[in-house]
């Protein structure tokens, strides 16, 4: 586990988005000003396709990383969307005889489930050493199979912060808490002062596994925290049934959720943000708990990120604060020299740089220069991330086979989403989870 301390930083005393921006060895068109650290073939007359569940802004900021790759190598690239389960769309994709060249998977389960299906390639040299030279052992280590390198970590997550309407605590009298008993007190607070506490995307499961998973590994530890990620113990462990009776301490009180348990069930991710920073001094909720990539999201409303839209570490619900990362990995399906360097490219400092400065986006990348991030609470996300070095814990329903950690209405994404509609069913919910667990890790799917 990260000390506390490294994330525990003072994320508040920052400047908003519109910090002097350094260089961050990039030009402000996005492409490098010394130079680039990464050699690309010409590709001239190639296309490409590349798929993603991305949507919005961060779809379009990644399509700006490919206009580069293309500008280096005269290589065509199609950005497709994809859905979730990523697996079950590249199936049908495959089926049909038409598979993208790279596809970025959201989870380790799907890499593996890619090479059994006998879909995925190997990582050529090129590639390999731009990880060698630019990632820490347990980000490659994610990204392979019985030892085989597939996998390249483009873009990681902070999944352990909780962001947070300024003018709200302000108005609360409410300070940043540092334990899951002060959480609830803050709440408190926040409620007296007439608002909504907590905006939960519920209609997106994975935030609620996000949720548990945070409480789960502060209280449970690393150690179990890692058995349950492999099925080795079961759901209905009474960890388990501790870390929900906890969460049940925020989910039963229908008062603290904007729109109620129904309305939160409703609510996609999107805009469980833009509910926090819109409406004023009367937002729909003063916390919205997330990733760092969340200010995208943010930077769709007026709120600016380190003035308006704060964010301080998950709170400790046992001993240590929780550190839960999670990422996307380039995988490649189509082998080709093309596909090999997009892959190269992707793994570079070069790709990542470009990305980190248009903003809600945070690279495993240990090259990528701090100043590249857009203001300063990102710049502090990054380098706690990057200090963090092997010591931290990947998603725990990202780890799992698909069919369990990540399919809407479906495993886990569902059991958790009918336990926040009712969150006295702990019994109940242990044995959904572990049914729906067994039947997943037994098939591998």
């Amino acid at each position: 586990m990260v000390a506390a301390g490294a994330l525990a930083l003072s994320l508040t005393a920052c400047g908003g988005s519109d910090d002097k921006k350094s260089d961050g060895g990039a030009s402000s068109s996005g492409a490098p000003a010394t130079g680039a650290t990464v050699t690309l073939p010409k590709l001239d007359g190639t296309t490409l396709e590349v798929a993603a569940v991305w949507t919005g802004a961060e779809q379009a900021n990644f399509k700006k990383v490919l206009a580069e790759f293309t500008k280096r190598t005269g290589a065509k690239v199609t950005f497709v969307p994809a859905q979730d389960p990523i697996i079950n769309f590249l199936g049908s994709k495959i089926a049909g005889g038409q598979p993208p060249d790279v596809a970025l998977l959201p989870q380790p389960g799907a890499i593996k489930q890619a090479v059994d299906k006998k879909w995925a390639k190997p990582l050529g040299a090129e590639a390999q050493a731009q990880l060698a030279k630019n990632y820490s052992r347990g980000w490659q280590d994610i990204g392979k199979v019985n030892g085989k390198q597939y996998g390249a970590y483009y873009k990681a997550a902070n999944k352990s912060l909780i962001w947070y309407n300024a003018k709200v605590f302000e108005n609360a009298g409410a300070a940043e808490p540092k334990t899951w008993k002060d959480l609830l007190s803050t709440a408190q607070k926040v409620y007296d002062s007439g608002v909504t506490p907590f905006s939960v995307g519920g209609a997106d499961g994975w935030t609620l596994t996000d949720w548990f998973e945070n409480v789960y590994l502060s209280q449970a530890g690393p150690e179990k925290y890692d058995q349950l990620a492999q099925h080795k113990i079961k759901w209905t462990d009474p960890s388990v049934k501790q870390a929900l009776t906890t969460l049940a301490q925020v989910w039963s009180k229908r008062d603290y959720l904007a729109g109620g348990p129904s309305g939160a069930l409703q609510t996609e991710f999107p805009a469980s943000v833009t509910q926090t920073f819109t409406g004023g001094d009367q937002p729909k909720a003063g916390m919205v708990f997330e990733g760092d990539f969340a200010q995208v999201n943010i930077g769709e409303t007026k709120a600016k990120v380190g003035t308006d839209a704060k964010v301080f570490p998950f709170p400790a619900v046992g001993s240590t604060a929780p550190v839960v990362s999670g990422g996307d990995a380039a995988v490649i399906l189509k082998d080709s020299k093309a596909a090999q360097a997009l892959v190269t490219f992707l793994a570079s400092s070069d790709a990542a740089t470009i990305q980190a400065r248009l903003g809600g986006y945070l690279s495993p990348n240990k090259n990528v220069p701090n100043s590249a991030y857009p203001n300063e609470v990102q710049r502090k996300i990054a380098q706690a991330l990057i200090e963090s070095g092997d010591n931290f814990r990947f998603d725990m329903s990202d780890q799992a086979p698909q069919a369990f950690g990540g399919t809407p209405g479906k495993g886990e994404w569902k059991d958790l989403q009918d336990f926040l509609k009712n969150p006295s069913d702990v019994a109940g919910t242990q044995a959904k989870l572990e049914k729906d667990a067994a039947a997943a890790y037994g098939s591998g799917s």
